[in-house]
């Protein structure tokens, strides 16, 4: 599957979502925005190498296997996330800025994240956008729900309370453990409404 990280705040999701899937031994083509690395360097602290020496950097940081994953760069046309006939089946972009929730509404693929989206929602496949800003415009709702009418899932970076957090840690799993119930795979931590 793909995991794309944008420019918007909320670099710990994406994060633990790639950590989360590692865990359970599932393959990862990552895809970085730029602004993204901007905003893990601020909000985590990871300055990440050039794109040659990536996946050992992230892999390292998260405490995870580097042949759980692979990053590309976003020029790379040659990525199997770049065509449909890869086979690639899900997508999550978690965060994704509103700029790139706009350019994937309007079937830009100016970058290897807008063209993997493209491909996801051109194969009827699974396209999960994870947005995260506050307010949202008449734009960003509009856009959302353009998308959802093109099958993508919108999950908000929302996190509820009916699990009564006590850690930062306990609602960001909250919020990549709902996307994980809507990707179908295996989640015993997820804690259920009435369960």
């Amino acid at each position: 599957m793909i995991v794309a990280l944008t420019g918007a705040s909320g670099a710990a999701y994406g994060l633990r979502l790639i950590q989360r899937l590692a865990t359970a031994g599932i393959f990862q083509h990552i895809l970085l925005s730029d602004a993204a690395r901007v905003v893990l360097k601020q909000e985590s602290g990871l300055a990440l190498p050039d794109t040659t020496s990536l996946t050992p950097a992230l892999s390292e940081h998260l405490n995870i296997s580097d042949e759980l994953m692979r990053c590309y760069a976003l020029d790379d046309w040659f990525s199997p996330a770049a065509s449909g006939s890869a086979g690639i089946k899900k997508m999550v972009v978690i965060p994704c800025s509103m700029g790139t929730l706009a350019r994937i509404s309007s079937g830009a693929s100016d970058n290897l994240i807008e063209r993997a989206a493209d491909v996801m929602l051109k194969e009827r496949r699974q396209l999960i956008l994870v947005p995260r800003e506050t307010p949202l415009s008449t734009i960003h709702l509009e856009n959302m729900l353009k998308l959802s009418r093109l099958g993508a899932h919108i999950i908000p970076a929302m996190p509820g309370f009916y699990h009564r957090p006590r850690t930062l840690d306990e609602i960001i799993d909250f919020l990549v453990n709902r996307v994980l119930d809507h990707l179908d795979f295996p989640n015993p931590e997820a804690q259920k409404w009435g369960g």
